[in-house]
């Protein structure tokens, strides 16, 4: 009985990093209108806590082989329950910003911990089980984050999207330890520089877009910081070569199949997250449309992921990682290139709100495809550092995306949505080359974070 609690618990935890990335969507407007931030501000909202999410989640499971998992788990939900109150209480944006920081600080140590706990915990069929209730997480997390975030900003506030977190954390804190089993840590060095290289190459690289949706690509606040992100991971490959055990070798990301699972993710993570920025700020900006009326919009779009997610899971065995990826891609370019029709003479239920259902549906197979042909192709011993990869890539998927459709935004919606839609072909062509053919056979399907 106890294992169950564990997993209730876990999930718990986990469902509240999924509905941060997609509370905060909804009430960005209203952020910025009560904090006085601009766009570039805003982006940093969303993209800080993804990038340390992401950047430091190879981190955070390294330290949870080396400490114990539950010990960095119980770390984790500290650092990101203080974080959330921060958040809630912020004055600024500098304080917003570094509460979302320390967010995604704690969301990296506790997601590969929480996922290592489930997997020494539950054996044989029963881990089955565990990981298929831990991978829905993500699409359910998804959906009732876009609706949450609307029920909260016109509710009690938009800083009740961060407070929420406060007695949820402090509840899972107090009774996991009473049921989850303490662990042993292996005691090995982990990769710090590492850590810090790609995050904060990843950090320039980003800076560097949103600077150019101001100054212009020539601009010296563009080139600087991404010349930095350049020599950053320049510097990130050759200390992943010189330390005994690198955060990511070289050789598994030369791997095709890592290649190709990271390409997708970071191209299904980008479209999404990017398209629910852009469509979050046309709806409330140039349309009027309250948080709660944005959040009931999107709430479709959300459920329409999970919907993708399934049908890919069932067509993968069928047609192969290929046909499913490319097809994934048309049909996210079609969705978006519907939304580039919208207009101030036009509805938004006829363009909007199907373009994005139909570009959501599509995002879903390739979550599933980014993961299931990785998995299945690396050898069994690179499974554990292949998973984080792709894992990593989920979050700065979100980081990179929201941060190029906010520089177009800059110009307008219109090119911001189109340029989802070639990106979204562009995908699937390259995809036809890039993603290993045939069936994969022998891994369980995930899809959304933690898979």
């Amino acid at each position: 009985m106890n294992r169950w609690i564990v997993l209730i618990l876990l999930s718990l935890a986990q469902f509240m990093l999924i509905v941060d990335i997609t509370v905060v969507q909804v009430a960005l407007p209203t952020i910025g209108d009560r904090l006085t931030l601009d766009r570039e501000a805003l982006t940093w909202v969303v993209t800080t806590y993804t990038l340390c999410f992401g950047g430091l989640m190879v981190l955070g499971g390294r330290l949870a082989d080396s400490f114990g998992s539950r010990r960095v788990l119980m770390t984790g939900l500290a650092v990101f329950t203080a974080a959330s109150l921060l958040c809630g209480l912020a004055t600024g944006g500098v304080m917003l910003i570094t509460g979302r920081a320390l967010q995604g600080v704690g969301a990296a140590l506790m997601s590969p911990a929480a996922l290592a706990t489930i997997t020494g915990v539950y054996h044989g069929e029963q881990r089955g089980k565990a990981l298929a209730v831990w991978a829905g997480i993500g699409g359910s997390g998804a959906a009732i984050g876009v609706l949450l975030g609307g029920l909260l900003t016109e509710g009690p506030g938009w800083n009740w999207a961060f407070f929420v977190n406060v007695p949820l954390g402090l509840f899972v804190f107090l009774a996991l330890p009473r049921v989850a089993p303490a662990t042993r840590g292996s005691g090995e060095r982990v990769d710090l520089p590492g850590a810090l290289l790609v995050t904060l190459a990843t950090a320039a690289l980003i800076y560097g877009v949103v600077n150019a949706g101001d100054d212009g690509w020539g601009a010296p606040g563009t080139l600087l910081p991404l010349s930095g992100a350049v020599l950053g991971y320049v510097a990130f490959v050759l200390v992943e070569r010189r330390v005994r055990l690198p955060l990511m070798r070289a050789e598994t990301l030369a791997r095709r199949p890592v290649l190709s699972g990271t390409f997708v993710m970071l191209l299904a993570t980008g479209l999404m997250l990017g398209l629910f920025f852009a469509g979050s700020l046309y709806l409330q900006q140039e349309r009027g449309y309250g948080a709660l009326a944005t959040g009931l919009m999107f709430l479709p779009v959300a459920v329409a992921i999970t919907v993708g997610a399934h049908l890919g899971a069932s067509l993968l065995p069928r047609l192969g990682g290929r046909s499913v990826a490319a097809g994934a891609f048309a049909l996210t370019a079609i969705g978006a290139a519907l939304m580039a029709q919208t207009t101030p003479g036009t509805s938004v239920w006829l363009t909007l709100l199907p373009g994005f259902t139909l570009a959501a549906i599509g995002i879903g197979p390739a979550f599933v495809t980014a993961t299931t042909t990785t998995m299945a192709n690396v050898p069994h011993g690179e499974a554990g550092v292949a998973s984080g990869v792709i894992n990593t890539f989920h979050e700065l998927g979100g980081s990179i995306g929201v941060a190029v459709i906010s520089t177009m935004v800059a110009g307008g919606f219109t090119g911001a949505f189109l340029l989802c839609a070639v990106a979204g072909a562009v995908a699937a062509l390259v995809s036809l080359g890039l993603v290993p053919a045939g069936r994969p056979q022998g891994v369980s399907v995930g899809h959304g974070h933690g898979h």
